[in-house]
């Protein structure tokens, strides 16, 4: 259903929106170019990319959204948190076992949160359907989540930026047309929810979020279809996902287009060689 809709509105409406708007609210080279390196594990360059951007638009908010995203990823990789033996392992998440944050990085982060935040929310104030404002806001309060989560350890109190992240995903998906990329938001959060124990799931409230592991399967799917930004990141997500569903061999397949595609980043490289050992001993579909 969702890929007949979102194919009617992409062939009915583009004229509606202004010429220089894209459906996620923004579509330059250098946005490109950061995404790019970011998945690449090219930091610096990811870095050097942005900052381009943002001393061309320094009153959007995409661009520091981006360099929040780009010191927690820096974070996470650095601390060893993205390998699949921690995010395949509730053990490994749960632990609260202090990860020793980089102080000048956490600094970092929260200043790009916060010059990402104070622009976006005037642009919401002055328009609340200002597209680059709702999509930085997702991503801003997405990263919040991954930081306070798998970096502090307050998995708890994450919870409260994660809905946050989820109703401007939500808000930015009924626009016309819809932000293809924004479906990660709702998509990762369907499964998340879906995994956990039912007398939980009492306690845990998303805005049109229902709790199915297969909902939120098919959505990061959508992304990986039609998104823009966000394709490579949803590969991931679902490589996790087929690998905590002891799926290796469809793990294996997204690890390949990854590879492929960001040669560069040593981590896709590792965890392929990983899965790859795990299907050639005999890993079941």
């Amino acid at each position: 259903m969702f890929r007949f809709w979102i194919l009617g509105f992409f062939i009915i409406v583009p004229a509606m929106m202004a010429a220089d708007e894209s459906p996620c609210g923004a579509d330059f080279p250098e946005v490109g170019e950061a995404f790019n390196n970011l998945y690449n594990f090219n930091f610096p360059a990811a870095h050097a990319d942005i900052d381009r951007y943002v001393a061309a638009h320094p009153r959007e908010p995409l661009g520091y959204a981006i360099r929040a995203a780009a010191f927690l990823f820096y974070e996470l990789d650095r601390l060893g948190i993205l390998e699949s033996e921690f995010l395949t392992s509730d053990k490994h998440i749960a632990d609260k076992k202090v990860s020793r944050p980089d102080p000048d990085v956490r600094a970092k982060f929260l200043k790009a949160v916060e010059d990402a935040t104070s622009r976006a929310q005037a642009a919401l104030a002055a328009n609340p359907s200002d597209r680059q404002a709702l999509f930085s806001m997702s991503i801003v309060e997405g990263v919040t989540t991954d930081y306070m989560a798998f970096v502090e350890k307050h998995q708890i109190a994450s919870l409260s930026p994660a809905k946050r992240s989820n109703g401007y995903a939500q808000q930015l998906l009924k626009l016309t047309p819809p932000c293809v990329d924004a479906y990660i938001t709702p998509g990762i959060t369907e499964y998340m929810v879906g995994s956990l124990p039912f007398f939980i799931r009492w306690f845990v409230h998303f805005d049109n979020v229902q709790g199915s592991k297969e909902q939120g399967v098919k959505n990061l799917e959508l992304v990986v279809r039609d998104g823009h930004y966000f394709k490579p990141f949803a590969k991931i997500l679902l490589a996790i996902i087929d690998l905590r569903e002891k799926r290796p061999r469809d793990t294996e397949k997204l690890l390949e287009s990854l590879a492929h595609d960001y040669p560069s980043n040593p981590l896709f490289r590792k965890e392929l060689a990983r899965v790859a050992a795990t299907t050639g001993a005999g890993g079941q579909n």
